[in-house]
């Protein structure tokens, strides 16, 4: 039993920052409902591919997308635009804790299924709403993709290699960070929302902004533009404020040196043979290592390709410099640590047989989180639900499919 065993979630959401924020409330033991359109369901469910393969190897309907953000979850189709569907949602909302939504500003009110609605009924309701620029502002009813927010953001301003450098430009994230981080800020501000609830009594309503997120995640970057009016750049891997703090490339591949002091840089250049590069006056500091930056990286760069990642690391490791390896995916889950941190979890699923998942990493000691249910078929437990949740019979579920309300 989960830390939040005791609470339903309704998630109307689709895609990624949602789905992302509901599986965490999952992962912690919440009931989580997904509501899907009938037919067709998240568009996530087709983004592919690649797509599961079963046991004989074949691909199968399942999406790696769809599966990464929905485990725990129980999913029923429904169609809102119905005044039948409308109304199984405004049941399913008094019967749970929670409603989220990353419907467009004001497309849930059509429907009477905005917060000010449901509220109405039960005062008591949490309902978290996430969008690409809030509820407010001149930017509201603009549609929001994490893409287009990295831009909007500044996080590509200061992502990808130095102007001047072969390659330059901006870059995005290699994963949807804009998206991820909102859905992690929306599980925190649900749970002391929840928190306020059981205090209190009262619901409350969450606005969640993927741009307001983009933004608040830039951390010590946008402190130091309001700290001193300078717009921050481009810098590739490397640190604006520390010199050797950046990649290297290695006889076979690549690996990250962060030298944060003195005696760390003296160790690194000692470990390649290159002691002589500690001694030079204008590299003794880090100051002076930031100064003259574009003359030692080249020469710490010549150093580093005449040994393999794996010595390299050996290396530093035993002269306790700070370093890692740049592995791929095949490296990361053979990773000796991954392993033995059980973060690959392969679970059984209807459809496929059994499917790989990531863990969550949220390691709790009385309370751990745990993947009950894997990644839901479409409308799975439609009949399930409403049996349970609403008390409807058979009868009743027949004609409501009938009439393609689910």
């Amino acid at each position: 039993m989960g830390a939040l065993s005791h609470i339903r979630v309704l998630d109307l959401s689709r895609v990624l920052a949602g789905p992302w924020c509901a599986q965490n409330l999952a992962d912690l033991g919440a009931d989580v409902i997904k509501v899907e359109r009938p037919g067709a369901g998240d568009d996530t469910r087709h983004w592919g591919p690649p797509f599961v393969k079963d046991a004989q190897g074949q691909e199968t309907a399942e999406s790696a997308y769809f599966i990464c953000i929905n485990r725990n979850k129980r999913s029923i189709t429904v169609d809102i635009s119905k005044p039948e569907g409308q109304d199984i949602i405004r049941q399913l909302a008094a019967e749970s804790d929670i409603v989220l939504e990353n419907y467009k500003v004001g497309d849930l009110a059509k429907y009477g299924l905005d917060y000010a609605s449901l509220a109405q009924f039960k005062p008591d309701l949490i309902y978290c709403s996430i969008t690409g620029f809030g509820q407010t502002g001149p930017y509201a009813h603009r549609p929001g993709y994490d893409f287009i927010v990295q831009g909007m953001g500044g996080f590509m301003s200061v992502t990808g290699e130095a102007d001047g450098v072969d390659g330059s430009s901006p870059q995005k994230a290699g994963v949807a960070i804009a998206d991820i981080f909102t859905g992690m800020y929306a599980s925190t501000a649900i749970l002391a929302a929840v928190v306020h609830r059981d205090q209190t009594g009262e619901g409350q309503y969450i606005d969640m902004s993927l741009l307001d997120t983009q933004i608040a995640v830039m951390a010590n970057v946008a402190s130091a533009y309001l700290s001193s009016g300078e717009v921050p750049r481009r810098l590739g891997n490397a640190s604006s404020t520390i010199v050797p703090y950046q990649t290297f490339p290695t006889s076979d591949g690549w690996i990250i040196v962060a030298a944060g002091n003195d005696g760390q840089f003296r160790h690194f250049v000692s470990a390649g043979g290159e002691e002589h590069l500690a001694d030079n006056p204008r590299y003794s500091s880090n100051p002076l290592r930031v100064q003259h930056r574009h003359e030692l990286v080249p020469l710490l760069e010549a150093m580093t390709r005449k040994k393999t990642k794996a010595k390299w690391i050996s290396l530093l490791e035993q002269a306790k410099v700070p370093c890692g390896p740049i592995n791929n995916f095949k490296e990361v889950f053979e990773n000796e640590q991954v392993i033995s941190r059980k973060i690959e979890q392969d679970i059984a699923h209807p459809g496929t047989g059994s499917m790989k998942l990531v863990a969550s990493p949220m390691k709790l000691s009385k309370t751990p989180t745990e993947i009950r249910m894997p990644p839901p078929m479409l409308g799975q437990h439609t009949d399930e639900i409403l049996q349970e949740q609403l008390k409807l019979d058979p009868a009743a579920i027949a004609s409501l499919r009938q009439k393609g309300i689910v």
